[in-house]
């Protein structure tokens, strides 16, 4: 019998797991494996993981330092031991996450990630194989586009909940983002409460797809993936995206769940309208900078359109005599990073935030 976990990987979505139980990692047969601290102090619970903790608080008393540093230094090990068991199970990779509280300090941030690049290849096991869990907070997004650019250090965005962040990671070039739908729902069920928020309707996963097809549309390499589920339901709503890190608990209701899982996301259909984005409420809230961000000829004060003729829109400019539609003008040069994305991005990164 064909399963709805079976489907769901045919329609070209990798399945990851998402807990630090190993022992029950494998029933599932997936491709990579998420931790965070919290997964791991569940399973830490098990008798049979007793070794590893062992080993962490070993390597923590031959280190130096206070009882703070040496317990940082046992939380980091059990981190790797974890990640290292996992890894002989899956034939992707682990993520391992970046102590929360380091979220808005990008020095520090970069420092914990190599530490624990440092862990894991003491082990034996090669950065290739391990993503780096770091949230999506300003100073987290800029320390992932260093560690990405600068020490090739393979980085998974955690704790993203908007659009905007998502934008922001793929223009980092991060190798991977969890949007959260759980989350949102959470927020939408607690704070507009009313609508039933299943399937296509649940703004988590309607969040997912915009984010999807915006990356599709603009060629980033950004795997999505989404995480943080509440029901099937979710899951089932966004077969066809890149990843999905999922609990034991619902795979094994897929895994149980004979019911069609159609795909619903296509990267080769990916339609995301520019317009669909929310204007600011007013300049005075944000404005736009208001130099001009094209190059014009010294002959020319008009601003060259996309359809060939030259705009009715005047340019401030010392010169002034007027241009006819029939002058010639320079052809505007291209350029890898547009004025237009460039605004847009100031946008998205410093747009109001409506109060909740």
């Amino acid at each position: 019998m064909t399963t709805a976990l079976d489907q769901l990987k045919q329609t070209g979505t990798v399945v990851v797991s998402d807990s630090g139980d190993f022992e029950s990692i494998d029933v599932y047969k997936p491709q990579d494996a998420t931790t965070n601290p919290s997964l791991i102090l569940q399973a830490a619970g098990k008798q049979g993981y007793q070794r590893l903790i062992n080993a962490a608080v070993e390597y923590a008393k031959s280190k130096p330092g206070s009882i703070d540093e040496k317990a940082s230094a046992a939380t980091d090990r059990l981190l790797v031991e974890f990640g290292k068991e996992i890894l002989k199970i899956i034939p992707g990779r682990v993520s391992t996450e970046v102590d929360a509280r380091l979220s808005f300090d990008k020095e520090a941030t970069k420092a914990k990630a190599k530490e624990l690049i440092a862990l894991y290849e003491s082990v034996g096991i090669k950065k290739e194989r391990i993503l780096i869990k770091i949230a999506s907070t300003w100073e987290g997004i800029q320390a992932a586009r260093e560690l990405e650019r600068d020490d090739g250090i393979h980085c998974n965005l955690t704790l993203l909940f908007g659009f905007a962040q998502a934008v922001a990671c793929a223009e980092a070039g991060v190798t991977l983002i969890s949007p959260f739908v759980g989350r949102i729902l959470d927020w939408h069920k607690k704070n507009k409460p009313g609508p039933s928020y299943e399937g296509d309707e649940d703004p988590g996963v309607q969040s997912v797809k915009k984010i999807f097809n915006y990356y599709k549309q603009h060629g980033y390499n950004t795997i999505v993936m989404g995480a943080s589920f509440r029901n099937t339901g979710e899951i089932k709503a966004l077969a066809g995206v890149d990843f999905l890190t999922i609990s034991p608990a619902l795979l094994e209701q897929l895994k149980n769940d004979p019911s069609p899982v159609p795909k619903k996301l296509d990267a080769s259909a990916g339609e995301y309208h520019i317009t669909s984005i929310r204007k600011p409420r007013s300049h005075s809230t944000f404005q736009l900078p208001k130099a001009n961000p094209f190059p014009r000829s010294a002959t020319s004060t008009t601003r060259p359109s996309s359809a060939g003729s030259c705009s009715k829109t005047r340019w401030p400019s010392t010169n002034s005599t007027r241009v006819s539609a029939s002058s010639p003008r320079t052809a505007r040069p291209s350029r890898t990073f547009s004025a237009r994305r460039f605004r847009l991005k100031l946008w998205f990164l410093y747009r109001p935030i409506p109060s909740v």
